[in-house]
């Protein structure tokens, strides 16, 4: 007879307890316990083709030797980029986002791209036709993209070890289960182990793992936090359902940085890599219009030119409004009171609306100086000109303060064309224009800005 034990699991943070708790003493959450019957039993293994165990003895730090780190191309720039130049093999990569998204049909597509690879699909969400629905969509080009549709864990690895291929995808992590735990598919105990065999799966086979996992309605991946920490990577897929563009970012990567990010265009066809974001988020106009301006600004690592739209009008009603989509309200008050203080511009009295184009929130303090532009600039009704771009934050007292990478900005705005760009005089030094055709007009104070660009 397996010995049957009941315990009790936090919902939202994973951690045990034998008996129920009102608070979890881990997270402070309160009512999160649920009850888990887990039963183990000695005969079960949960990969049943990996049975050495590798006999580990104490090493000291100089005698390890290391070998040049060896990645896989997936064929994507982005998700290349991303994952700090492709895959490293017997990593696992656990890849969370909204339902809707495009989680799986990113995977799948990179999937059927691999051309030379063997790739195993394994879905337990989604039919073998609905499957190959999405496939056609997409495009075919690996004719070795083995699809599987199953939620036993045991079962998956007998396919696996008949496979033998050179990357697996799991669509998701929540609808597995194993015979070794009792409980139900998605719940705690569940997932963690599932991830568990997994990740033993890919450090004894080299084989790399992609993961989907879903999120909660905090925004946070469900599961216990511990499924986070046993993998290498953790990538979010974001964005807003409404616009067609998605942003890939890593919050955990072990072997790259997690500054980098990639971006997407969801299409008819599938995801469409977006290369060159800027020439995207900034939208083309015939003419001049009051209350627009392009920001130079960095997202992880990746500069790009995002377009701010500001909309200052009389206050129809007694209380002025202000409103901001994709930007800090908190953050456009201050500037407001900045520009009211100690600049001498009457905005209390007026409902100011401000914008970022293309759906995008962004909370790098370098777009500062261009949204007091576009507030002034629709405040005046006078418009800028649309080769003129800003860098820099906006301090308290009116002065202009200097940005990061401010080097990197500017090779951006002069690769798509832009004539001037406005930057903090504080960050002239050891700034290098040679190779630069964009004149670079250096300000101090808000009141500078608005003589140079409006005199």
């Amino acid at each position: 007879m397996a010995k049957t034990k009941s315990v009790y699991f936090c919902q939202n943070c994973g951690a045990q307890s034998p008996k129920w708790i009102g608070k979890c003493p881990a997270c402070g959450e309160w009512n999160t316990y649920a009850e888990e019957v887990i039963s183990r039993e000695k005969d079960k293994k949960g990969i049943p083709f990996i049975h050495d165990k590798k006999s580990s003895k104490p090493k000291p730090v100089q005698e390890i030797t290391t070998s040049a780190e060896y990645r896989v191309n997936t064929l994507n720039h982005e998700l290349n980029r991303v994952l700090g130049g492709g895959m490293v093999p017997g990593s696992v990569i656990l890849v969370g986002g909204e339902p809707g998204i495009g989680k799986s049909t990113l995977l799948l597509q990179v999937a059927l791209k691999m051309k030379g690879k063997k790739i195993a699909y394994v879905t337990g969400e989604e039919s073998e036709q609905q499957i190959k629905m999405r496939a056609e969509r997409v495009g075919i080009d690996n004719e070795e993209t083995f699809i599987i549709t199953e939620t036993s864990t045991q079962v998956i690895f007998q396919h696996l070890e008949k496979l033998q291929p050179n990357l697996v995808v799991i669509d998701s992590i929540q609808t597995l289960n194993t015979e070794i735990i009792d409980s139900s598919a998605g719940s705690i105990s569940q997932i963690r182990e599932c991830a568990s065999e997994m990740q033993r799966f890919a450090k004894h086979t080299n084989v790399p793992v992609f993961l989907i996992g879903h999120i909660t309605k905090e925004g946070s991946l469900a599961g216990p936090k511990i499924l986070e920490h046993m993998v290498d990577t953790v990538l979010q897929f974001e964005g807003d359902r409404n616009y067609g563009y998605r942003i890939l970012r890593a919050t955990k990567n072990r072997f790259g940085s997690t500054s980098e990010l990639g971006i997407y265009e969801m299409q008819s066809e599938g995801l469409r890599e977006v290369s060159n974001p800027s020439e995207i988020l900034i939208s083309q106009r015939d003419e001049d219009v009051s209350g627009v301006a392009i920001a130079s600004m960095l997202e992880g690592m990746r500069p790009m030119l995002i377009e701010i739209q500001a909309l200052v009008s009389s206050a129809a009603y007694g209380t002025p409004q202000r409103s901001s989509t994709g930007f800090d309200l908190r953050r456009m008050n201050m500037l407001l009171a900045v520009l009211e203080k100690r600049s001498g511009f009457r905005l209390g009295v007026k409902d100011v609306f401000l914008n970022i184009a293309g759906g995008l929130k962004v909370d790098d303090p370098a777009i500062d100086l261009s949204v007091i532009a576009a507030i002034l600039s629709s405040n005046e009704d006078v418009p800028i000109d649309q080769k003129i771009c800003f860098a820099a934050e906006v301090g308290l007292s009116g002065e202009i303060r200097p940005v990061n990478r401010i080097d990197q900005r500017i090779r951006e705005a002069d690769k798509l064309g832009f004539k001037k760009i406005f930057i903090s005089k504080f960050n002239q030094k050891g700034l290098d224009l040679a190779k630069s055709s964009i004149k670079v007009i250096p300000v101090r104070k808000v009141e500078e800005l608005f003589m140079k660009l409006f005199q």
